[in-house]
């Protein structure tokens, strides 16, 4: 019977996955020669010679795996004062640890004449697994071993087999390892006897301990430096001429961009998948219809947020006091971020009501001359009476230069302040919307695609950002969940996603066409482009409310 150690047999060559294999042997292919690794490539290796513990952070297929590989086969095939040590492979498969210990066994055939000789080829042996109850497991593991003393070895994942490791251990694919965070805590003590760690990993969601561990270490809380690699830089770097060599391929810029268009549409509307991926960003998980890097990728300036959220004591007020004061609310603040609409173009808007649990938002939206839909301000009410809603929502759809259209929340308590909008501006100019899952299935993939496409111009605000981050993918339906988010500024307020369904709804009404030429026959406007913000007082516009 085989004991632990024991070289069971020798593998064949043939045996080795497609990736390996296809390394060409007939010196077409040095890894010594000058130029042969890629930009990305040699700077990751310079890294993990200047630092102990590292963190790559990767596109697929960038190359890194290889040229840790390489730097391996160097490393394990060099006697100890020439910074020779043992190098140990723990991949998230078995397939992974052969593919990477075929890589050092081409490399190390190609550099045999520099590395000095003695060895053997890949060994098939059987591995002690010591398990956590103490008892241990004897696995088929592959390794070579070279003339230095040292050897490269490829384990399973099992994160009890890596504790008793000295020298350097790769850690491939980090983020799909079955228990990632006791991967990373039993590397740890390697660093007792001046191990070294390498964790190479693509992202698998915000939430992975993958990605936090980047976070402590770009925030200063670990020892890792971090590298940064994504497809994008590998192609800019040669990936594309690399294939080439490897296929057989003759490179051409046709051909590269047929190859890398290829790749790209294969992610279809998958954009989250690909900026995972090809990227390095993170998804923040199944559920999340729009990852936050994407929305603030579109908040591009801070710009006005009117917030306007009133006491259980104002209701009882006399509506005299109640109509005076919203009216000298509106002349203080909308009337200000009214004066920085640009009166050449058009605008539209949405609108979601609600009257006390959530907050009321309205917004106006543009469309630019390269067509991104930009929000030049937003509006949030809480607790706001609708008659009062009502008064300061006119106030500015009166005011809109070259007034274009308008999509309201019709849903429930909001269809009575629809309607009215609708009676006094006309249909299908104001467009009552039932927010349903027939709404949401045919109109919000359009509004997730606006922003994966970055052609939103929305304000910098972290309550916008969580609101849109709120929207969900449910039963194939981007919608908001019913879980409510308490704000962070107001114990009593309650946030709904509803600034993503203002945009939602300003978004479906750009859309949309805009009927008759209602805003050609306005009554002529001032030389800012606005009817009445000349001067003005609370009386002037409750006379135009009334």
């Amino acid at each position: 019977m085989s004991q632990p150690g024991d070289v069971i047999r020798i593998l064949d060559d043939a045996e080795l996955p497609p990736r390996a294999r296809e390394i060409p042997t007939d010196g077409s292919f040095d890894p010594l020669a000058d130029g042969v690794l890629m930009l990305h490539q040699r700077q990751w290796i310079k890294q993990i010679h200047e630092h102990d513990l590292n963190i790559s952070e990767k596109g697929r297929r960038t190359g890194i795996t290889y040229a840790t590989a390489l730097d391996d086969t160097i490393t394990a095939a060099s006697n100890r004062k020439a910074g020779g040590d043992n190098v140990y492979y723990v991949g998230d498969t078995k397939d992974k640890g052969l593919e990477f210990i075929g890589y050092c066994a081409k490399m190390a055939k190609i550099m045999a004449c520099a590395m000095a000789e003695g060895w053997n080829g890949i060994e098939v042996f059987l591995f002690e697994d010591q398990q956590d109850d103490g008892s241990s497991k004897q696995i088929t593991s592959y390794r070579i071993r070279f003339a230095s003393g040292f050897q490269i070895v490829a384990l399973s994942s099992n994160p009890a087999n890596i504790r008793g490791l000295q020298g350097i251990v790769n850690i491939d694919e980090a983020a799909f390892h079955k228990n990632v965070q006791a991967v990373i805590d039993a590397c740890t003590a390697l660093l007792i006897w001046a191990g070294k760690i390498r964790i190479i990993s693509t992202h698998n969601g915000m939430k992975n301990a993958f990605n936090q561990l980047i976070r402590d270490a770009r925030a200063g809380i670990n020892g890792y430096k971090v590298f940064h690699c994504t497809f994008d830089d590998a192609v800019n770097n040669g990936l594309y001429e690399r294939v080439c060599l490897i296929k057989g391929w003759t490179p051409t810029s046709e051909g590269k961009k047929t190859w890398y268009d290829g790749i790209i549409k294969g992610y279809g509307s998958n954009i989250a998948a690909k900026k995972e991926e090809l990227d390095a960003i993170p998804r923040e998980g199944s559920g999340v219809a729009i990852p936050g890097v994407l929305v603030e990728q579109c908040m591009k300036e801070v710009r006005p947020i009117l917030r306007l959220a009133l006491g259980s004591d104002f209701v009882p007020k006399a509506m005299k006091y109640r109509d005076g004061w919203i009216a000298d609310w509106i002349v203080t603040h909308v009337n200000q971020a009214l004066l920085t609409l640009d009166p050449t173009i058009q605008h539209s808007f949405g609108s979601d009501y609600a009257r006390h649990g959530d907050f009321a938002v309205f917004g106006p939206m543009t469309i630019l001359q390269d067509l991104k839909r930009m929000v030049p301000f937003i509006l949030e009410m809480h607790n706001v009476p609708t008659r009062h809603q009502k008064q300061i929502l006119w106030h500015i759809i009166d005011h809109l230069p070259r007034f274009r259209n308008g999509a309201m929340d019709a849903t429930g308590n909001g269809y009575g302040l629809a309607e009215e909008t609708a009676d006094k501006y006309g249909r299908p100019r104001i467009l009552e919307v039932m927010l349903n899952d027939a709404w949401y299935r045919e109109n919000m993939t359009a509004f997730q695609q606006a922003f994966e496409d970055a052609m939103f111009d929305l304000p910098r605000d972290i309550d916008i950002l969580n609101d849109i981050r709120t929207l969900e993918l449910i039963d194939g339906i981007i919608k908001l969940p019913s879980l409510r988010v308490q704000d962070t500024k107001d114990a009593d307020f309650k946030r709904h996603g509803d600034g993503a369904i203002m945009l939602a709804l300003a978004h479906f009404a750009t859309k949309q066409d805009s009927g008759p030429g209602w805003a050609a026959s306005r009554p002529a406007v001032n030389q800012n482009g606005f009817m009445g913000l000349s001067g003005g007082s609370s009386k002037d516009i409750l006379a135009g409310y009334n």
